[in-house]
């Protein structure tokens, strides 16, 4: 095995395998120092070339798949430079100028601040590299960063008022909305991880300070935001009046563990309703039910953004979705992928935004510069991260040594020479004349789980070196 590559995805449809492999090849030219004045440590960070700025929302969630590199680029440089930048009050800005340092504020966005989501990707990180002592650097900062958030935009009845550019979705319709149920479910997001840190390092006051903030800021959500009616979280005006406009920042909750099962269940009937949000393209940002909605995209009243999409699909897996959160990650990388041809060119590209209901970039006639292309940052969460996370289906932790495998039917698919830290795991099934058949390799113990949804789970200690098991005999 060699241990300096990326590691190799089995699939039946090629096209797949080839924009996977594709992602990795063009992210070789996404890498970047700072400026020698701009005060900005963490060494090489992963950033847009044709935009020299160290962006919050991109490298948040650039983290979910550059994890899967084999260690070969930085998952987490980006953000420790946002890191270096942190101020006095804890304030971490959702944009920086590689090269000065200066912080990039607007004037709808003064205070330039971005959905929360460092301790959601700091949890992530920690369970593909197991690097405790990491957690515990980042700690005091990530405290200080929630502090500020608290301090600057929580209201007296307990939710919190941003701008709507801070929701990532600069134009999204919200009608008078000064309390985003996109914001405030992130800002849980965050409190829920932030206590899942805590449990890490075994600090209780840390994890029941957060959890305590957690159910403090659920309990308000659940109180403003949902509608029965509509079986929907909604934004909230100044006077505390629901904003009924269905957008994707109304599916934050899910991610966030905030509905029960009852109300789960209703709002992800809605990524199935094409009158909503069951396009074929998964998922628009603005419910096509909206009389805003434009099915071309004009930005966020209706385009189809990757990380959006996985967002809700990470959400639809706390609610064990795993089927449709698979149908949908193939149907968006369908749609790249048909996509990725426009105009009879023969270099394949990605875009920032998606068409839901046509194949074919976003259009914004505004924006000529919208969706940007090749913005790897977001849509490699689709090509790299939806692919091996929900397609092949594979999920890991380092910490707890187990490797789970959750797919709805058997097919011929796998991973090969993926490194968990020093232990390198390859996982392939097929099918032989004695049924079908899983074969692999590894050179240290770890616990394998088989997941055939609705037909066979079983956990299983993997020896080192090589074994193949059959599923019937399992």
């Amino acid at each position: 095995m060699n241990k300096r590559d990326f590691p190799r995805i089995h699939f039946y449809d090629q096209d797949f395998v080839d924009i996977y492999d594709r992602t990795w090849a063009w992210i070789a030219d996404y890498w970047t120092n700072s400026g020698a004045d701009s005060g900005i440590g963490g060494g090489k960070f992963f950033f847009y070339p044709p935009e020299r700025r160290l962006d919050q929302l991109e490298q948040s969630f650039a983290s979910f798949f550059l994890v899967y590199s084999n260690r070969i680029y930085s998952a987490s440089n980006g953000l420790d430079a946002l890191y270096s930048k942190q101020e006095e009050n804890g304030a971490i800005r959702w944009m920086y100028d590689i090269d000065s340092g200066a912080s990039i504020c607007t004037e709808d966005n003064p205070e330039g601040v971005s959905l929360p989501l460092f301790a959601w990707a700091e949890y992530n990180l920690y369970h593909k590299s197991a690097n405790k002592k990491r957690v515990k650097e980042i700690m005091p900062g990530l405290q200080r960063y929630y502090a500020w958030l608290e301090a600057t935009f929580k209201r007296p009845n307990g939710l919190f008022e941003v701008p709507v550019s801070a929701t990532g979705m600069a134009n999204s319709p919200r009608n008078g909305a000064i309390y985003h149920v996109d914001f405030n479910a992130a800002m849980a997001v965050n409190a829920l991880y932030m206590s899942a840190l805590g449990d890490i390092l075994n600090d209780k006051e840390i994890s029941f300070q957060y959890k305590r903030n957690y159910f403090s800021l659920k309990t308000r959500i659940n109180n403003f935001m949902w509608n029965a009616d509509d079986g929907f979280y909604y934004d909230v005006d100044a006077a505390e009046r629901q904003v009924r406009i269905k957008t994707i920042g109304g599916f934050w909750p899910l991610l966030a563990e905030i509905p029960n099962e009852e109300r789960a269940e209703a709002m992800i009937a809605h990524l199935t309703d094409p009158k909503t949000f069951g396009t074929e393209n998964p998922f628009p940002s603005l419910g096509v039910d909206s009389e805003l909605y434009d099915k071309r995209g004009m930005g966020y009243n209706g385009a189809v953004l990757p990380q959006f999409t996985y967002m809700v699909i990470k959400g639809l897996e706390k609610y064990n979705q795993w089927e449709l959160a698979r149908d949908c990650s193939i149907r968006h990388l369908y749609f790249m992928l048909d996509s990725a041809h426009q105009n009879g060119e023969h270099r394949q590209t990605l875009w920032e935004a998606y068409q839901p209901q046509n194949e074919g970039k976003a259009i914004w006639p505004d924006r000529p510069d919208w969706p940007r292309a090749q913005y790897l940052g977001f849509s490699g969460l689709a090509t790299v991260a939806l692919m091996i996370e929900n397609i092949v289906g594979l999920s890991v932790s380092l910490p707890r040594k187990t490797v789970d495998w959750i797919i709805p039917n058997l097919e011929i698919m796998g991973i090969e020479n993926l490194s968990l830290k020093r232990n390198m795991v390859t996982i392939l099934s097929n099918k032989s004349g004695r049924g079908w058949e899983i074969h692999m390799e590894s050179e240290k113990l770890y616990y394998f789980t088989i997941n055939v949804i609705n037909k066979k789970k079983k956990t299983l200690p993997i020896p080192s070196g090589k074994c193949s098991m059959l599923i019937d005999k399992i």
